[in-house]
């Protein structure tokens, strides 16, 4: 029947009266399946409106979610990787890092800057992961410490969101030292009892969750996320065993006392703010004082 017979070979549409759905419309969450438009997706901030699947998102995204009215100032944005090994994998390490560039807009795998949330100034440093896994390479630890520095001299907190996948191979023995970098700034952080809030998202592993990601006065989560050092992969093969359940994630992490709490990324700012408000009051200078029940935990 000429129902099922094509008559004419080839595609005889014009292209200008195809009719396609554009790209980016529609989410289908990974967990649930459910399919959402993408509108009603960010609306949510970036959570399933089923399951409250939370989604991996950037410091653009954070900010936005932090900062009254997205207003904040910038630190050391234009900071740079060097090359101090000369490290070559599949392509060199500088062209690596300049196709990352072009590729995300970022400079580096960690955005630092300082604004209001709540009516109270913040200093707030954020990784992304879209740049190199969120690997912790040399710019990474010198942009937290001079954010830690910026709290110190502002008298404000600080938050620290960490997305990554542990130190940046590609710098090697650099990467490692920024681990004990970080740790010295925020024990000085700790000894002038200003608060530091450590939000930990997925992923969190490596050299990261064994330096500031877990030294928090509160260390916090997302639902879901996945911390821990070593991957779930990499000790199911040495060990030989297999994994409890839900080993490594955020709830996980919490049932066994590596967590205060785990936040809902919609409640993020109000529970922050709260938290803020219990701990610090304003000084005269427009700084914060420790309030003197605040119990701050020793670096």
């Amino acid at each position: 029947m000429p129902w099922f017979k094509r008559v004419e070979k080839g595609i005889i549409t014009p292209t200008e009266e195809k009719k396609e759905t554009p790209d980016g419309l529609w989410y289908k969450c990974p967990e649930c399946k459910t399919v959402t438009s993408m509108a009603e997706h960010r609306k949510s901030l970036n959570t399933c409106v089923k399951c409250n699947h939370h989604d991996r998102i950037g410091s653009k995204e954070y900010f936005a979610i932090l900062f009254d009215d997205n207003k904040f100032t910038e630190l050391d944005e234009n900071m740079t990787s060097g090359d101090p090994l000369n490290f070559v994998d599949s392509k060199p390490y500088p062209e690596r890092t300049a196709a990352t560039q072009r590729k995300t807009g970022l400079k580096d795998a960690v955005r630092t800057a300082y604004g209001k949330s709540g009516g109270l100034d913040i200093t707030i440093a954020c990784m992304d992961f879209a740049y190199i896994g969120g690997s912790m390479g040399s710019v990474v630890g010198e942009k937290i410490a001079r954010a830690i520095d910026h709290a110190r001299k502002t008298r404000t907190p600080f938050l620290m969101i960490s997305k990554s996948g542990g130190a940046r191979m590609m710098e090697a023995g650099f990467s490692l030292m920024q681990m004990a970098k970080t740790s010295a700034k925020l024990a000085l952080l700790s000894e002038e009892k200003l608060p530091y809030i450590s939000l930990l998202t997925d992923p969190t592993t490596g050299g990261v969750t064994a330096s500031y990601a877990m030294l928090g006065d509160f260390n916090i989560a997302e639902p879901g996320a996945l911390i821990g050092f070593a991957g779930p992969r990499v000790i199911k093969e040495t060990i030989g065993k297999d994994l409890p359940k839900g080993f490594q994630s955020a709830e996980f992490v919490l049932e066994h006392g590596f967590l205060d709490f785990i936040v809902d990324r919609k409640e993020l700012k109000q529970r922050l703010n709260d938290l803020l408000g219990m701990l610090v009051e304003t000084g005269d200078q427009g700084g914060i004082e420790a309030k003197p029940e605040r119990a701050a935990k020793t670096l």
